[in-house]
């Protein structure tokens, strides 16, 4: 994420040279893409973290530091 970003809610993803944007209510991929694996990864990982990363979304539209995120186990 980063500050000030656009609506809807996302998050940047990325993976080597590789960049996507991923929506934080349905995991979707807005832009960008990533390998199949770790493409899969990301989606088992922002489906289980949702609202963890909707509150650091909210936090960082305030301007406050986000909140570490576990990976996944």
């Amino acid at each position: 994420m980063y500050y000030n970003e656009h609506n809807p809610p996302h998050f940047h993803a990325v993976y080597g040279d590789s960049e996507a944007l991923v929506t934080i209510e349905s995991a979707d991929f807005l832009a960008g893409d990533l390998p199949n694996r770790a493409s899969k990864l990301v989606v088992e990982w922002a489906q289980l973290r949702r609202a963890e990363l909707f509150v650091n979304w909210e936090r960082m539209r305030d301007g406050e530091v986000p909140f570490p995120i576990d990976p996944l186990a």
